[in-house]
Parts: structure tokens; sequence; C-alpha cells
């Protein structure tokens, strides 16, 4: 991923974070040129792209199916009231470019599925999962692990949530902390949009820390929180040695 130099009117949106010690302008320009694939624009999903929109990445490819509806419009902040029936990406595409008119955005109104998943994960240089579903979730993971792309997986339920970073080689994939398919998993749970825009937020700032070279990635650790009692907790995560999608790389 190379560079790519700033205009004046970018240095000036973006001076503030700039400043930021291990940044720098180098960081900025780092953004500019790359790519994040974001599954789904739901709770999690639409603050990770708006978050990374307003950092100033230079492309994001957004894939959610599906039409906006009431109950989305507590959690989803892409989408808005007078979008209900129409579709999420097209909400999430207007929304980003009131905000960021300078970003590249590619839109596919279908979930990750088997169809679409390698060329997806293809059209970026980091994924971050956003997915309900473990079935989409095994997608990805397994596309940037065979891509060599790193990958952001985060999750939340009712007041807990979880985020760890991978990449591929170096630490841990999905289906070494998941060989099977949790059985208990459903894409409808209990959920405040405050809890799924908190760990979007830890997503996004995940995503500028690996693209820009900054800071201490979740790299073989996962963060959990729980903000009934405002807890949280890092523990180490290993790589399974039988892990079949690992295993495929060496």
């Amino acid at each position: 991923m190379k560079q790519k130099s700033l205009t004046a009117e970018e240095r000036a949106v973006y001076e503030w974070q700039i400043w930021v010690p291990g940044f720098d302008v180098v960081g900025q320009e780092r953004l500019k040129a790359a790519s994040v694939l974001v599954s789904r624009v739901g709770g999690l999903g639409s603050v990770v792209a708006y978050e990374l929109a307003a950092a100033g990445i230079g492309k994001l490819v957004l894939a959610h199916g599906g039409n906006v509806k009431p109950s989305d419009l507590n959690r989803q902040l892409l989408m808005t009231h007078d979008w209900l029936g129409k579709p999420r990406v097209e909400s999430a595409e207007r929304r980003l470019k009131e905000l960021n008119p300078r970003m590249e955005i590619v839109t596919v109104d279908s979930n990750v599925n088997e169809s679409n998943a390698a060329d997806l994960v293809r059209q970026a240089d980091l994924v971050v999962d956003c997915a309900p579903l473990f079935d989409e979730r095994f997608l990805m993971n397994r596309e940037a692990v065979q891509q060599g792309k790193p990958i952001i997986d985060c999750a939340m339920y009712e007041l807990e949530a979880q985020i760890t970073s991978m990449i591929p080689g170096q630490t841990p994939c999905l289906s070494c902390l998941y060989p099977e398919h949790p059985p208990a998993w459903k894409r409808e749970f209990p959920v405040f949009g405050a809890v799924s825009g908190a760990i979007g937020c830890l997503a996004a700032m995940e995503a500028v820390k690996l693209l820009a070279g900054l800071g201490d990635p979740l790299l073989g650790r996962m963060l959990s929180m729980d903000l009934r009692d405002m807890s949280f907790a890092t523990r180490r995560i290993q790589r399974d040695p039988n892990c079949v999608v690992c295993n495929a790389i060496g």
C-alpha cells in the first residue's frame, strides 16, 4: 500500500489528528491510500464506516443487503427515517458522502456470501467484520486468511462487546477461536445503540492503527467489556495448531 499526497484541503480537515505523535502526515497519507471492507453497515458497521470516513480513509467497500426498517433506527446511525423502505447501502453512501465527499465508496446491496466473499475482500487492504451471522464471519475470515489481509473482528450482545485484530500467519484467526458455529448465535438479539457504537469506535481505531502503523493493535489479544458495570478485560488468545483455515497457509 503506497502513500498518497494530501491536498491543502485535506491537511486542513485532518490537521488535529495529524498532530497525534506517531501518526503525522505520513499516517494520514497512508489512510488516504487505503481501502477497507465493512461487512454490514448496521449498529456496528455504520459507526465503523462513519469514523473511518471522518478519519480520511481513501476507499470504503460496504456490503449490506435489504432495506431500512424502523427497528434499525435505534442504532444504525447511517440510516434515517426518511429512508425507510429503501436500500441500506444507499442511505449509508449518502450520509458518508455528506461527511467526506473526497472518499471513494463501493456499495454492494447484498450481505457477504459464498459467491461474493472473495471479490469483496480482494477490493480492500483491511476487513472489519461487523456481520451478526457466523456464516458471513467465517467466509470473510477464510478469504482474509487466504489473501493475507488483516481483519478486525468485533461483536456485541446486550451490554457486552468484544474485539480483536488478526493478521494471517501471525495471530489466531476466527476459526481458531470458534472451530464450529456457535449454536446459540442469532441474527436478532437485545441491543443498545450506544453499546454497538462504543465497540464500533474501537474497531475504527484499530483499523487506523493497523493501516497507519500507529500504536499497538490488539494482535493476539481480545478486549472484552461489560457496560453494565463498566468492566474491561484483555486476555491473550492463541492460534489453534489444528485450525483448518490457518493450516491452509502454513
